[in-house]
């Protein structure tokens, strides 16, 4: 019981799922500019590929997957979202970890925001 009464202040943001969905698809669009923009312009391309700008993408990915995927497993009882949302996660933290520049780390965090979007989106429609 009272983990739902702390729990219910997350009720009331019904598109916190949207919202982190938008967020993988930004995330999607940055990786893809940044590796278009690292051939183009190496100076523009260095400014997107520090890794403080990564770090903290990535940080924001997971307060808001832990939020809405969290939500989802008090709102409807589903715990597949949240493993599906936590493995592309997992997925984004583990390509941080891989040698810029060769394609490998774009290749995996690609893989894994669209993993995490999976997820997002099935948590959504559980909780319809």
């Amino acid at each position: 019981m009272h983990s739902a009464i702390r729990l219910s202040w997350l009720a009331r943001v019904p598109q916190l799922d949207r919202y982190a969905m938008g967020l993988s698809g930004l995330c999607a669009v940055h990786c893809f500019a940044s590796a278009v923009l690292v051939a183009l312009a190496s100076t523009a391309g260095g400014m997107l590929l520090n890794p403080a700008f990564h770090e903290i993408g990535l940080t924001v990915a997971i307060i808001l997957g832990a939020l809405a995927l969290g939500r989802g497993i008090f709102e409807h009882g589903y715990m597949a979202p949240a493993v599906t949302g936590s493995l592309g996660l997992g997925m984004m933290a583990g390509a941080m970890q891989l040698p810029h520049g060769n394609g490998g780390e774009t290749l995996w965090t690609l893989i894994g925001v669209a993993i995490l979007a999976l997820g997002h989106d099935l948590n959504r429609r559980a909780a319809h």
